[in-house]
């Protein structure tokens, strides 16, 4: 499935989003909107007019983290699949995002092509009517 639509990449680390955006612009998408914090997300979401098709939301920031901002991001009416991204992944923390409203977790040092596959999944999944998080 060929990625269209508005993403938003929210990581503090300039090089990460930078790399992320690197990978979804390979997947076809045609607007990514990139956010440092967790506030930048959120205000970035609600002033869209058209829902993004994707986020992918880095768990440790400072300020407002990924779990929070994950959480408000659906309070807000976020209805697209959000992907959490870590450096760390420990079972608990994943199962907090899963919790919070996360669709997939996806480790930053996982190879570009496993990163792509894993977000044709989700897409996949979401395109199907399926819960993507019952599968993570």
């Amino acid at each position: 499935m060929r990625l269209n639509g508005k993403v938003i990449i929210v990581d503090d680390e300039p090089h990460v989003r930078l790399f992320l955006s690197l990978i979804v612009r390979s997947m076809g998408t045609a607007t990514i909107l990139e956010a440092p914090t967790g506030k930048d997300a959120v205000n970035i979401f609600n002033a869209l007019t058209k829902p993004p098709c994707l986020i992918m939301l880095d768990v440790n920031m400072p300020g407002m983290d990924g779990i929070e901002t994950l959480r408000q991001l659906r309070h807000d009416g976020a209805l697209c699949p959000i992907v959490m991204l870590t450096s760390l992944a420990t079972r608990q923390r994943i199962e907090e995002a899963i919790a919070a409203g996360a669709d997939h977790y996806i480790r930053k040092d996982t190879p570009k092509d496993e990163i792509v596959k894993q977000l044709q999944f989700v897409l996949d999944e979401e395109t199907n009517g399926n819960d993507v998080r019952e599968r993570t």
